[in-house]
């Protein structure tokens, strides 16, 4: 955090004093706040570049959405929270080396969309928009936040073959649980915080948080799922993939790899060598990468 948001976080321990529900008043902008919009790695520029951009409208406003190759199947990605479809430039070097034609978009206020805000609806809303765009996606690829995304509008009824969820969480509750750890406040503060965002972001909800649970709600019954996650993680904690692969049982399987983190997994050897095997092959693609579906990260481990 930087130093005015470390001094909310003091300000939202202060509160917490007083109430939960004070905390959770302070706390919600904080948890909502999206930061400056992360820029094109280096690395990442001269497939950028190469993107025909085009423009999406969602929910009134004009995202940029970006598109490689020129196959007959189409592959979504969606990148997470302060992010950018760029992220996905190693990804998109292997896959459209395979003749796919990838396809993402910038959501609002990421990447080189306009805005400052910007909350969950707007993902589900940018997935909508593409499958009307491009029809049915051959598999949608999903990292952290949008991971999630992805999930639940395939589990929702976007059209797709298979899904890849790469440092995402198993439920969207855990995003609060894990904000509430790095401000410092309790668990009824947590869960007063939940329960302001719910009613902010999807009023006619009683309870929204079961329709992000991909344990509680797992994608359509035969649905192929690869999970690949780091071990060494500080964003979502890697026990989130194994929950969400033991959830979807033997049609999912699991990959973690070692020493990336949250962010450059997207482009680890292990990660770029399962996907490619998983979209031109499914899960048995993978087996014969000699990567077992366990049920625990030391047994799925694989190292670069």
């Amino acid at each position: 955090m930087s130093r005015a948001l470390l001094a909310v976080a003091a300000t939202v321990r202060a509160a917490e004093r007083v109430s939960p529900e004070a905390a959770a008043r302070l706390a919600l902008p904080l948890f909502m706040h999206i930061g400056s919009p992360l820029p094109v790695r280096p690395a990442d520029r001269a497939i950028h570049d190469a993107a025909r951009r085009s423009t999406l409208r969602v929910r009134g406003r004009d995202l940029v959405a970006y598109e490689w190759g020129g196959g007959p199947d189409t592959i979504l990605l969606v990148h997470g929270w302060r992010g950018r479809a760029s992220q996905f430039a190693p990804i998109v070097r292997e896959l459209r080396s395979e003749g796919f034609r990838l396809v993402a978009f910038d959501a609002p206020a990421n990447g080189d969309s306009a805005g400052r805000r910007t909350d969950i609806r707007d993902w589900l809303a940018a997935i909508e928009a593409m499958q009307s765009r491009h029809g049915r996606f051959h598999t949608i690829i999903g990292h952290s936040f949008g991971a999630m995304a992805a999930r639940t509008a395939v589990t929702e009824g976007v059209a797709a073959g298979a899904v890849v969820a790469i440092g995402g969480m198993a439920a969207a509750r855990t995003l609060v649980d894990t904000f509430a750890g790095r401000v410092g406040i309790g668990p009824a503060s947590a869960d007063a915080l939940a329960l302001r965002f719910g009613r902010r972001v999807l009023p006619h909800l009683a309870d929204p948080w079961p329709r992000f649970d991909g344990v509680a709600a797992p994608l359509p019954e035969r649905m192929p799922l690869l999970v690949v996650h780091d071990r060494t993680d500080r964003e979502v904690a890697v026990g989130e993939a194994i929950r969400l692969h033991a959830a979807h049982g033997d049609r999912s399987r699991l990959v973690v790899t070692d020493g990336h983190g949250h962010n450059r997994v997207l482009g680890a050897d292990a990660t770029l060598d399962a996907i490619t095997a998983f979209v031109t092959g499914g899960p048995a693609g993978v087996d014969a990468l000699g990567i077992a579906g366990a049920q625990d990260a030391d047994a799925a481990s694989v190292r670069p």
